[in-house]
């Protein structure tokens, strides 16, 4: 990978919690940073923040909200035509457990869009440029809360549950993770998943943190700039150890069937890397 001056490193959900300390511990470093959000404001705060505390003035915001399919794929047409590389794709936007059913703006249940759906849109439609920037990694920002994906009910119309559309959502992430790393296997690109910690005191976590967003920063810029995300593909990680996930994630047949749902309901196919169709 280039030096650190030279990576160019995107970061959904940048504007608060893990997303807001990482984009502030990477510009510290030289990287040149690509943040992602849903506020204007949020946006200006924190490039202001990012540009006075670190002199790093290679930050740019893309604003998006991932309710809207449509939002997701203007962001990556944006960052298509304006950047000729990227070295690092850190999905890490998301919404915790909800305490009712909310709907996407197209349609479907708005934990697994924000979640899933996005992280699959963005590393689907962004992974020709990022072989063509290798070697460059994909970082999903999962969570050890993990629950199979139920196909035959997926947006939970039938039995709702907060936890289990939560769950299931960062599932999928992983099993999309699994999926990506076999699909670019040989392109120099590497495709992980972590847990970063444990109910950091973020805006999404409800309960007593065990955890510091510290600690979650440093597991993930393991995976960000480390040896681990350039030397491993294919893995989640827990804090800083590979570790061994839902078991639907590692299912051939299941991981299928997902990539079939996820591209009937983007409309967006597999990426097409030299060598795959």
């Amino acid at each position: 990978m280039p030096d650190a001056t030279e990576r160019t490193i995107l970061i959904t959900g940048a504007t608060d919690g893990l997303g807001r300390a990482l984009a502030l511990e990477l510009a510290s470093a030289g990287h040149e940073l690509i943040l992602h959000g849903r506020s204007p404001d949020k946006g200006a705060a924190l490039l202001a923040e990012i540009r006075q505390r670190t002199g790093n003035e290679r930050i740019g915001y893309e604003l998006a909200d991932f309710s809207s399919l449509k939002d997701i794929g203007s962001l990556a047409d944006r960052v298509l035509a304006r950047h000729d590389r990227l070295h690092v794709l850190v999905n890490n936007a998301g919404i915790g457990a909800q305490p009712e059913r909310q709907v996407s703006q197209d349609g479907h249940e708005l934990t697994f869009q924000v979640n899933y759906l996005a992280t699959y849109v963005l590393s689907c439609r962004l992974a020709p440029l990022l072989v063509a920037s290798a070697p460059a990694r994909i970082v999903n920002v999962s969570s050890a809360g993990q629950a199979p994906v139920d196909f035959d009910d997926v947006m939970l119309e039938r039995d709702w549950s907060g936890v289990q559309a939560y769950c299931q959502s960062k599932l999928a992430q992983i099993s999309l993770t699994v999926d990506l790393a076999e699909h670019l296997a040989g392109t120099g690109v590497t495709v992980n998943a972590l847990h970063p910690a444990t109910y950091m005191p973020t805006k999404m976590v409800t309960v007593h943190p065990q955890s510091t967003v510290e600690e979650g920063v440093r597991n993930t810029a393991r995976l960000v700039t480390g040896r681990d995300g350039a030397e491993t593909t294919g893995r989640y990680f827990e804090r800083g150890r590979p570790a061994r996930a839902g078991l639907q994630s590692y299912d051939p047949e299941a991981r299928a069937r997902l990539r079939a749902l996820s591209r009937t309901l983007t409309g967006v196919p597999f990426p097409a890397t030299p060598g795959h169709g």
